[in-house]
């Protein structure tokens, strides 16, 4: 999908990942973009860029979401929520059941309503584009992140299955995996972290290429190759 004149909707785009992609659609030459958050004056205000009200839990702002970005024909579903902690922790359901909602659910809710929309506005051959935000811990989960990476897990599969669902509107879906960037989420995680823009680039990159999944750095490279290695990599390793 070309980006150039493109009408856009980002979730959670007020800070980290979701600001990197509403700025770099617009450098990209994106007509529109709709900026979605929880409260829409957390966005910065840029030319271009129109801020709406969304909570993905909430099905009655999805649909007037779908009201009032009718015209969209790329939808990147960033919005998420993380949280450190174990399956055996005393909180451990709670945390999951939040994660799930919005990870996977408010993904899987936002892909639904705006599945008409992408056909209607995709022209052409084309039938618009549909972008996830996952993560590397889709594939791998050492207990740190349990919940959120469970979620991931399964906005993973929901992207895997929307792939086939919507091949014959011909829209593109996008997954995007990573490790760590350079975010709110991890800011107090010790190690090699990369930039929101970086990582947002690569990914329009992709989706301008017609890839199916983009895997945004060096650590999620290895780790997607270790899936299938004697010892695989969401198995405990030697130290």
């Amino acid at each position: 999908m070309k980006i150039d004149n493109t009408i856009a909707l980002v979730t959670g785009a007020n800070r980290g990942i979701g600001l990197a992609f509403t700025k770099a659609l617009l450098a990209r030459g994106a007509r529109k973009v709709y900026a979605a958050a929880r409260d829409p004056a957390s966005v910065p205000a840029l030319p271009g860029v129109e801020a709406i009200r969304l909570d993905v839990t909430k099905p009655d702002q999805v649909a007037a979401a779908v009201a009032r970005a009718g015209d969209v024909n790329l939808l990147v579903n960033n919005a998420g929520v993380g949280q450190f902690g174990g399956f055996l922790a005393a909180d451990s359901e709670e945390v999951a059941r939040q994660m799930l909602e919005v990870n996977f659910f408010g993904m899987l809710r936002m892909s639904k309503a705006f599945a008409p929309v992408l056909a209607a506005n995709g022209g052409g051959e084309s039938g618009g584009a549909l972008l996830n935000v996952l993560s590397i811990v889709s594939w791998i989960n050492g207990g740190e992140l349990a919940g959120y990476a469970a979620s991931k897990s399964a906005a993973w599969s929901l992207t895997n299955a929307l792939r086939h669902e919507l091949a014959a509107q011909r829209t593109q879906v996008l997954g995007l995996h990573m490790a760590f960037v350079d975010t709110d989420l991890v800011r107090a995680v010790d190690g090699p972290k990369t930039s929101p823009e970086l990582i947002v680039a690569r990914a329009l990159d992709g989706l301008e290429a017609g890839l199916d999944e983009v895997l945004a750095d060096e650590r999620t490279q290895l780790t997607k190759l270790g899936l299938v290695a004697a010892r695989p990599s969401y198995l405990p390793q030697a130290a």
